[in-house]
């Protein structure tokens, strides 16, 4: 698993808006600003929030962006899930992935089952509230 710089800027576009959601909306250049990011770059990940319904957006003077629930409803992983081909260590657990030939004699296929459900029970444990207090990780 490898999370690329697309779901890492998304955790800190949602990080960023929860952190300023008394402010309303909130334009992208702030964030962008904020975060060091690329504005042209945030502006095809916050579509892909917008169009999953995380985040909504009004256009024209005094629009931007805000989350359409409390921090608490979004989890790490929903977000990385829109954001990453795939969370799974391997390819024969890709979601889609046709049935491995050797999967009946594999050694190794329960380590990564294993891996897949610690990785995905983890980041859907750890919400933006949690990112919020703790600024990270435990």
């Amino acid at each position: 698993m490898f999370i690329s710089t697309r779901g890492r800027y998304a955790l800190r576009v949602m990080v960023d808006l929860a952190e300023h959601q008394s402010e309303g909306y909130i334009p992208l250049r702030e964030v962008a600003r904020r975060q060091g990011i690329s504005e042209k770059y945030m502006e095809s990940i916050v579509k892909l929030l917008v169009k999953a319904r995380l985040l909504s957006g009004v256009r024209g003077k005094g629009g931007g962006y805000k989350l359409t629930q409390p921090p608490e409803g979004y989890t790490v992983e929903a977000i990385l899930r829109l954001t990453e081909d795939s969370l799974a260590p391997v390819s024969c657990l890709e979601e889609g992935a046709a049935p491995c030939a050797q999967a009946a004699e594999c050694r190794t296929l329960g380590l990564w089952q294993g891996l897949d459900r610690v990785v995905r029970s983890y980041l859907g444990s750890v919400t933006l509230a949690d990112l919020m207090e703790r600024g990270g990780g435990t």
